[in-house]
């Protein structure tokens, strides 16, 4: 793994947290489900309105384009909606740190899918960066009972699960279109498609306007950063050794908080 790659992880990481901190700002005005909507819609629009420079004509047609597009369907259309959830019932520091263990989930599909190979440093470097952020993220103060209920340490970890699938997803479809932006072009078209549908199912509705919108919008901005460091880091780098530095965000989350 290359320098740059392990600093476009860290980057990724960092703006990760970063993102999260700010939609907790938002979730005091609006909804959660309102937000990523918001959240999800700023990004789609910023890669579409910077496309025509980077985009070239003959990936539409391409298979590569339908396993991006695949990635969409989870990545962060329900990543995104569990991990905002997270934030609403456990705050952002528990939220990130079970989230970390993506690593975990993420090893299962690069040795099955990728046919990458688990090193022992690399394996207790994933158990310790792993280990050590869910401990820390998840102890209790003394005296100070636990504010959450239990089940809603699933929403981190189902956010977790769907971005680890997306990993190797999206370095099988850069064997034929090795381009990050791309690939999170799609990605992020298709989940918005996702989520405006959930929306109308449920038969929602927008929150009222409100400084919310804004915070949530800035997340949108932040995440699209973020995942066009990762998508990057994934061209250059392996799964392996890639979703363990991303999973640092947490360290990041309780700095920025």
């Amino acid at each position: 793994m290359t320098d740059l790659s392990v600093l476009l992880a860290l980057t990724s990481a960092f703006l990760f947290a970063l993102s999260i901190q700010v939609q907790s700002l938002g979730l005091e005005h609006i909804d959660f489900r309102s937000g990523t909507l918001v959240n999800i819609g700023t990004t789609t629009l910023i890669y579409w309105v910077v496309s025509p420079l980077f985009v070239d004509s003959g990936y539409w047609f391409a298979q590569a384009t339908i396993l991006f597009g695949l990635v969409g369907l989870f990545r962060p259309a329900l990543s995104l909606n569990l991990a905002v959830a997270g934030v609403k019932y456990l705050g952002p520091t528990l939220t990130s740190g079970l989230a970390a263990t993506a690593p975990v989930f993420a090893a299962f599909f690069a040795i099955a899918l990728l046919d990458e190979k688990m090193t022992f440093s690399i394996a207790a470097g994933t158990v310790g960066i792993v280990a050590g952020i869910f401990v820390m993220a998840t102890r209790e103060s003394k005296g100070q009972p636990r504010g959450w209920p239990l089940w809603a340490m699933f929403l981190p970890l189902g956010a977790a699960f769907f971005r680890s699938i997306a990993y190797p997803v999206t370095m099988i479809g850069y064997k034929e279109i090795p381009d990050p932006f791309f690939a999170a072009l799609i990605s992020y078209s298709v989940s918005l498609m996702v989520a405006l549908a959930l929306f109308k199912i449920q038969r929602r509705k927008l929150a009222k306007f409100s400084w919310g919108y804004s915070w949530f919008a800035l997340a949108g901005v932040i995440n699209g950063i973020s995942i066009y460091s990762l998508n990057t880091a994934l061209k250059f780098g392996q799964v392996l050794t890639i979703a363990p530095i991303v999973a640092c965000s947490p360290l990041f989350t309780l700095i920025i908080g």
